[in-house]
């Protein structure tokens, strides 16, 4: 089963749990449609059917995940010699062009 990036999943969660956690009132309609929203969508993240199955599955799989948080990757720059290095069909192209 695919799964969602640590730092989406984790985002989810943490977006549900502050709603659920400030106990908002049932006629607090735009709360109650961005909870069921939020349910939905984890619950199709997390291939289940059942809120409370989606919180355990995705609680499960950060907590076994290493690190959820993103992070950058540097790529040096090439250096002077291998900048200079030429293929050897940039070569023969070199090589007609100076001909």
């Amino acid at each position: 089963m695919l799964m969602p990036h640590p730092a989406t999943l984790r985002s989810l969660l943490d977006a549900y749990e502050s709603i659920v956690s400030a106990e908002t009132s049932p006629d607090d309609t735009a709360c109650q449609t961005r909870l069921q929203d939020l349910a939905y969508t984890l619950c199709v993240s997390t291939g289940t059917r059942d809120v409370a199955r989606a919180l355990q599955v995705a609680h499960g799989y950060l907590d076994a995940t290493p690190d959820s948080t993103p992070q950058a990757v540097v790529i040096p720059a090439p250096s002077r010699a291998a900048r200079q290095t030429l293929l050897p069909s940039q070569r023969s192209e070199r090589h007609l062009h100076a001909l």
